[in-house]
């Protein structure tokens, strides 16, 4: 049986505010949620600790301009499946992993790596030496739309949406790869573990000072080497059914394909891929019984989207370097470092 996992409206509010705001400090929170700065503090607190929500530094869209990223389609022996999810979860190339329902495969995973030689070496070498893989399917990805910090769990009412404002977009820097340095790369390995770690904080843990940090994560956070997210288990989200499809639309009909994805409130995902399919979407919807429906409502939409594959999720072993139990609970942490 199911554990009932208890959270009140502030606590959904609260997690849809950090959604739009991941580093907001709780006094600016405070006076959109109507409550003190103390009370959401050890809200938070309460979610972290039950491994309920969770924010963290993820890559930004300049990653997938200027380095490397896959999702691999394994098929294993039965026998040897919950092994390899171990085995797997330690690899911090393995930045997501995925239990499916698939019938050609049996674990998805997102691969990052900051060249094309990493990622190879990760397909070839580790993968390689891992007895129990039958077969290894690697769709590159050519182009990333939708992330999963765009997906929002819609609790707040729209005044305080209005408060909030849009997220700041990044301002940009040439579409060069950012050069990284022993600092920043101590700032992201600290971030990725806790995205709400304070100035103060992050500075004593990489040897800096606090004004050294603000300017570095302005650098970090305007070029779009990291973006912040809040994540949440499942059962806060309701308990979604993660599917992936597989489709193909023609070349001209990319950019309204993606847009129209992009738009729907329950798309977590949206990437153009290689191989026999060249779009890859992943869904978080209420059922398997969905899955069927909203693919009919999809091709209604998109007359020439082919949808090829659906892989449907049955348990996220791990969700960007973050380790999660059957309940969808964060319980450890697998730092990634993909730049």
């Amino acid at each position: 049986m199911r554990e009932t996992v208890t959270a009140s409206e502030l606590d959904l509010a609260l997690v849809n505010a950090l959604q739009l705001r991941p580093r907001a400090s709780w006094s600016e929170l405070a006076p959109l949620l109507g409550v003190t700065a103390g009370t959401l503090a050890r809200r938070w607190e309460r979610l972290t600790g039950e491994g309920l929500a969770w924010v963290y530094a993820a890559p930004g869209r300049e990653f997938s301009r200027n380095r490397c990223s896959a999702f691999v389609l394994l098929r294993c022996l039965p026998g040897d499946r919950t092994r390899l999810m171990a085995e797997l979860s330690a690899l911090p190339e393995a930045v997501t992993i995925e239990l499916t329902g698939h019938g050609t495969a049996d674990l998805l995973l997102d691969v990052l790596a900051p060249d094309l030689t990493a990622l190879t070496r990760f397909l070839g070498e580790k993968l390689d030496r891992m007895a129990g893989i039958v077969s290894v399917t690697c769709l590159f990805t050519t182009s990333l739309y939708v992330e999963g910090s765009r997906w929002r769990l819609r609790s707040l009412a729209p005044a305080q949406l209005t408060a909030l404002g849009s997220p700041s977009a990044a301002r940009g820097e040439p579409a060069g790869t950012v050069p990284l340095d022993a600092v920043d790369r101590a700032l992201l390995h600290e971030l990725v573990r806790d995205g709400r770690l304070g100035l103060a904080e992050l500075a004593e843990r990489t040897a800096t000072s606090p004004a050294t940090v603000r300017r570095r994560l302005r650098r970090l956070t305007d070029s779009s080497v990291l973006t912040f997210r809040c994540d949440i288990a499942s059962a806060l989200a309701g308990r979604p059914v993660p599917v992936s499809l597989l489709g193909q639309v023609p070349a001209r009909d990319i950019g309204t394909t993606h847009r129209t994805l992009a738009a729907l409130p329950e798309c977590r995902l949206v990437a153009a891929v290689t191989g026999p399919a060249n779009i890859f979407v992943t869904l978080w919807v209420h059922d398997l019984g969905d899955i069927q429906r909203r693919e009919t409502a999809l091709c209604a939409r998109l007359p020439t989207l082919t949808v090829t594959d659906r892989i449907v999720g049955l348990h996220t072993v791990k969700r960007m370097g973050h380790l999660l139990d059957d309940e969808g609970r964060r319980v450890g942490v697998q730092p990634i470092s993909p730049w």
